[in-house]
């Protein structure tokens, strides 16, 4: 396949392209990254790719523009892409609410909490595959390539009569599959040989080779092992990718956070999200992460809450155990005292509701706490509803209302100030709808996600602490430049160490 005269290759763009798949020895491996740098490859190289991912667990989601929920993963891979983000993209999303439960999302509407157990062996199996299936099929008829995601490992075998996402997806759809392995985590050669052999033969059939991911040192040192790899799998490999320090692009899974800092430094606005059991959308921040003047730590430890100029109690998948959780280990007590010292305190979503009065989940939708009393900084008080409330938004802050904003709501509650007190609203609805709740310039709470993506809630976040700050480590950059930057990035890593030529011939129909 010819070179244009940018590098890339000259792929014919009115070609019929067979699906991708990338699926996992297990989770964690990097297909969800991996996906989104293929993504943008096909962009770059003139195609109309999409991403689908059958089945998603996550507590980070995001809003189509139709008003519907999915994994952030995908809305990130449909940005790499440049399409908007639908929920035929990822139309079976699960959301934990407990160790043993999930709110199940059904092309971006809830329709019920379940247990594992009901989950994965007693409801409709079947119908839920046609579900995927035909959502699969519609965005084939939309896009090509389609990239699809699996889940976790493909080796599972106590789930693989109700699989929805990975092999039995990838027979429906066509898809030509790739099996990444984690070489950092160890035993690479044992997960890629037993996840080859025990698949049945009709999936086995469908590997068509090997993506060695995150390694780290000499490529060269590597020769042997890829050789031996395809000598006992049968499969090519057709790449080693090395892992790439400081890429920046949203994940939307929970073992992210264990890279993350977890204490203050010195030098620089120290900004504490507080660290959740049912953390969800820490997406939130991946902005704040960039900014030079920020230090960016996620902490429940009441010590290193005292170090914080800032501290954002984020969304929660189950705001009343959170909250009981908060009061049980002190972190509500540490809160409610770096408010008086004069910090800034911010609420998003269930951070929003906790910051309130009180909370009350009269219809345990939740679980089975029924109320409990909030940190009382914000005169709100919140009921839980049934009603699941997802919409894309634009606003501006009453501060500053010339400037617009966006960001997006995914919601089960109703929060209400409460009568006879006052607190003036943080922003105004493109609607003109008053929306959120300040008290003074140090406390605030709002239910729109999103909102630190926008350089002037940033600035007026962090006014009242950039006096002390070295001038020098002020430069900012536009966030929609710094993502598109990260996405070219990856694309062009992949590109050097991925057998492009070789993945599009297997991908020819």
């Amino acid at each position: 396949m010819p070179l244009t005269t940018s590098g890339r290759r000259s792929v014919k763009i009115d070609t019929p392209w067979a699906p991708l798949m990338l699926v996992g020895t297990g989770s964690d491996v990097g297909k969800s990254l991996l996906v989104t740098g293929l993504c943008r490859i096909f962009k770059q190289d003139g195609l109309q790719p999409a991403p689908f991912k059958a089945q998603n667990m996550a507590l980070n989601s995001f809003v189509t523009p139709e008003g519907l929920e999915i994994g952030r993963a995908q809305a990130v891979q449909a940005e790499a892409a440049g399409i908007p983000c639908h929920t035929d993209m990822n139309p079976v999303l699960l959301k934990p609410s407990s160790d043993k439960t999930s709110q199940i999302v059904l092309h971006g509407k809830p329709i019920g909490n379940k247990d594992a157990y009901q989950y994965f062996r007693t409801i409709g199996r079947g119908e839920l595959r046609q579900e995927v299936n035909d959502a699969f099929d519609r965005l084939a008829s939309r896009y090509n390539p389609i990239v699809l995601e699996g889940a976790g490992s493909i080796s599972e075998l106590n789930l693989q009569g109700s699989d929805i996402v990975n092999m039995p997806m990838a027979a429906h759809a066509g898809a030509r599959v790739l099996l990444v392995a984690d070489i950092d985590r160890g035993g690479v050669f044992a997960s890629v040989y037993g996840s080859v052999m025990l698949q049945k033969p009709e999936y086995k059939k469908l590997l068509v080779g090997i993506i060695i991911n995150k390694f780290r040192g000499d490529l060269r040192l590597f020769e042997g092992g890829k050789k031996l790899l395809e000598e006992i799998s049968g499969l090519p490999v057709l790449g080693v990718v090395p892992f790439l320090p400081d890429l920046h692009i949203e994940e939307e899974d929970s073992v992210a956070l264990s890279k993350r800092s977890f204490v203050a430094s010195q030098g620089k606005i120290n900004i504490a999200v507080v660290l959740l059991r049912y953390i969800s959308n820490y997406t939130d921040f991946a902005r704040l992460e960039q900014d030079e003047r920020v230090h960016l730590f996620y902490t429940n430890n009441v010590e290193e809450l005292s170090h914080a100029d800032i501290i954002i109690l984020p969304g929660s998948k189950s705001t009343l155990s959170d909250l009981y959780e908060l009061r049980r280990n002190g972190v509500a007590q540490a809160i409610i005292r770096a408010h008086r010292a004069g910090k800034t305190i911010l609420g998003i979503c269930g951070g929003y509701q906790m910051l309130g009065y009180e909370v009350h989940d009269p219809y345990q939708i939740e679980g089975e706490l029924n109320s409990l009393p909030g940190l009382g900084l914000l005169p709100i008080k919140t009921t839980v509803t049934s009603e699941k409330v997802t919409t894309q938004a634009s606003f501006t802050l009453l501060s500053q209302p010339d400037i617009p904003c966006t960001g997006y709501e995914i919601h089960m509650g109703r929060s209400n100030l409460v009568e006879g007190e006052y607190a003036r609203p943080l922003v105004r609805m493109a609607d003109g709808r008053e929306e959120g709740c300040q008290v003074g310039d140090h406390c605030m709470g709002t239910y729109l996600h999103g909102i630190l993506d926008n350089d002037i809630f940033i600035q007026e976040l962090l006014r009242p602490f950039v006096d002390r700050l070295d001038k020098a480590n002020t430069t900012t950059q536009s966030y929609e430049a710094f993502k598109e930057e990260q996405y070219n990035r990856l694309a062009q890593h992949l590109r050097e160490h991925l057998d492009l030529p070789r993945i599009y011939q297997l991908m020819k129909l």
